[in-house]
């Protein structure tokens, strides 16, 4: 049986040091906000190139937290892809704005730059951009439309960590939000999030929100959250951010032997010099997707929906979202998520390809 995912197989090269981390983290007895979350902070800041990082609970608190903290005024609208797993749009809506919905490219299954700017009224006053898959998102057009109608920039990055636009890691256009939840890229043992920025007052609030907004221990300036990166999986993430560069090398190799073994009638991925896709998720689209599936579980295959319902389909998102979004919809209908995490083989991959390939015939 090849596997979608297996996580102990995933983190097994690092047992020794998580065990190292987990005792450095028993024995200091500070569990809280410790030496080990400020020392994470400080190395994912380094890596994504931005002056600060502040860790939090999950990536769906990163991404209400940071839109908390702009401060928007009441009745704002936030542009978002009609096209993502639906925490994004929940972190609009939790902070009582309104997500505006922009048909997805379908070529990246990233929103479209092109049809942003019909979406933007009075009340528009900021873009939620999300690299999807692992993909980063065409950042010109879209800084230049947050300039020219200066809106904020906020950056879904929970499956890219380390993907590039044009030379430029994502998370640092905007404010970055990541979530490391065990199965990304760099993924923790549990729940785990953080926002990026260069901003220090932006900073200053993204640590008083995450801890009851309080910046001094009892006084409490703003309303805020029980948010805050553990201690231990701070540790953790340290230790797996030492290989991140080593996990996303091995998996762009098994995406290029997929995009060069698996035949044309597949919607494959785009390539393109401007993208430094880190393919969280290889994804590939086609109209009988569901009889795909199914033969490749019979073939011993296992394979994922990433994902099979829209968000304006969504029970959650009734009253809520409006309007029709067909791009997006052939994209849930269509879509197929292959084996591609770090302890895949490159025969794995062949194999898959061999088996697909024959379902076709």
């Amino acid at each position: 049986m090849i596997e979608y995912e297996n996580l102990r197989l995933v983190n097994l090269k690092l047992f020794d040091k998580y065990k190292e981390s987990f005792d450095t983290f028993l024995q200091s007895g500070w569990f809280v906000l410790g030496s080990q979350v400020a020392k994470f902070e400080e190395e994912f800041a380094r890596f994504n190139g931005t002056k600060h990082c502040v860790g939090v609970a999950s990536g769906l608190d990163a991404l209400t937290i940071a839109i908390d903290a702009f401060g928007l005024p009441k009745n704002s609208e936030i542009i978002v892809p009609a096209n993502t797993y639906i925490a994004t749009i929940l972190a609009i809506v939790r902070n009582g704005f309104k997500p505006v919905l922009v048909e997805p490219d379908i070529a990246t299954y990233n929103i479209d730059p092109n049809k942003i700017e019909e979406k933007i009224t009075k009340n528009t006053k900021a873009i939620l951009v999300v690299h999807l898959y692992g993909k980063p998102c065409d950042m010109d057009l879209i800084m230049a439309i947050a300039k020219k109608y200066d809106l904020k920039i906020i950056e879904d990055v929970a499956q890219a960590h380390g993907a590039k636009y044009k030379e430029q890691i994502v998370g640092s256009f905007g404010v970055g939000c990541f979530s490391f939840y065990p199965t990304k890229n760099l993924g923790a043992l549990g729940d785990a999030g953080a926002i990026t920025t260069d901003d220090d007052d932006l900073a200053k609030t993204f640590k008083a929100l995450r801890n009851y907004g309080s910046a001094v221990k009892y006084y409490n300036d703003e309303l805020g959250y029980n948010s805050r990166l553990d201690e231990i999986q701070a540790g953790f993430l340290s230790a797996k951010l030492e290989m991140l560069d080593d996990i996303t090398n091995h998996k762009r190799e098994l995406a290029k032997l997929y995009l060069e073994n698996l035949e044309d009638r597949f919607v494959k991925p785009i390539v393109h010099e401007d993208y430094f896709d880190v393919y969280h998720i290889f994804n590939i689209r086609h109209e009988k997707r569901d009889e795909l599936k199914a033969y490749l579980l019979e073939n011993e295959i296992k394979t994922e929906i990433h994902y099979p319902l829209a968000p304006h389909k969504q029970k959650a998102m009734q009253g809520i979202i409006t309007g029709e979004y067909p791009i997006s919809e052939e994209i849930h209908n269509t879509t197929l998520s292959l084996p591609i995490s770090y302890f895949h083989t490159k025969e794995d991959v062949l194999q898959v390809c061999e088996v697909m390939n024959k379902w076709l015939k």
